[in-house]
């Protein structure tokens, strides 16, 4: 492999984790925003854990992606699935 692709590969990788660290560091504080606004004007009961949630579920697909499951499926993983299917046939 080049230099230069390493690099590029390297490249994608740390804007992809700079982009959950930025979708949980809003996450938070908006959640945080959510919370307050609920305990102050919302008298009947508390909804701010549906967006939570929600959310939550997002924020945790979009870590596994980038921290866990998704190396499962990178390029190198589609380039190997390739060449495995064009040497069966």
């Amino acid at each position: 492999m080049e230099k230069n692709e390493k690099y590029l590969r390297a490249e994608r990788k740390v804007r992809a984790l700079k982009g959950f660290y930025i979708h949980l560091i809003v996450f938070i504080l908006v959640n945080i925003g959510l919370f307050f606004i609920d305990l102050i004007f919302s008298h009947d009961g508390m909804w701010f854990y549906y967006p939570l949630f929600g959310w939550g579920i997002g924020l945790i697909a979009h870590g596994i992606s980038v921290l866990g499951f998704g190396r499962l499926f990178d390029e190198d993983w589609e380039k190997k699935k390739i060449e495995e299917f064009m040497n069966k046939d």
